[in-house]
């Protein structure tokens, strides 16, 4: 009965020792990289440090990385960071929203216009002739027409980006055919 007890007692004190020893071993941190679910938090600020956007204290940000769901120059600037990590990223408008396209511009009849709107910057939307959804803004009013401007309200800028990298997860499943993978926003942040 000895001799039994004896070898359970050098059986559990092996596995014991393997268990610890498996578990004393650390695993590297996953880190972001092209298929995995990040979430993060951050500040968008401008040039003259005013402060666009923000989901700081709010709902965290969530995407897949290398899916193209945020602004190019952000999704490579988190390329290889952790959890906790932060960084500042300055995005230029290359890798951002683009530069300014001059042949975004469109000269309408004033009366196309509503009244209200005749202010410099009001933002409006309306629908191309194929219904697609049409975002423009008030740039400049004539005496007969108002000029409009289709870029991105952050075309052309330089982006300030403090992140925040809150959680790293291999990705979910896969869409099913009948979810489609979301399209990205035209005019969200921080795409």
């Amino acid at each position: 009965m000895r001799r039994i007890l004896f070898l359970s007692l050098i059986i559990l004190s092996i596995i014991l020792n393997a268990a610890l020893g498996q578990a004393g071993e650390k695993a590297e941190p996953m880190t972001v990289s092209a298929g995995k679910e990040i979430t993060i938090e951050y500040t968008l600020k401008l040039e003259d440090k005013t402060t666009i956007d923000s989901n700081v204290g709010a709902e965290p940000l969530k995407f897949i990385q290398g899916d193209h769901l945020i602004i190019p120059g952000l999704e490579t600037a988190l390329e290889g960071l952790k959890v906790g990590d932060k960084k500042n990223v300055q995005v230029k408008p290359e890798d951002g929203y683009g530069p300014v396209d001059p042949n975004a511009f469109q000269e309408v009849e004033k009366s196309r216009v509503p009244p209200e709107a005749l202010v410099i910057g009001t933002p409006l939307d309306g629908r191309d002739p194929s219904g697609r959804p049409i975002h423009a803004r008030v740039s400049e009013i004539k005496p007969s027409t108002v000029v409009l401007d289709m870029n991105h309200p952050l075309a052309g800028k330089t982006l300030f980006f403090e992140v925040k990298i809150l959680d790293i997860q291999a990705q979910a499943q896969p869409p099913s055919p009948s979810q489609p993978k979301p399209e990205p926003e035209s005019h969200g942040h921080p795409k």
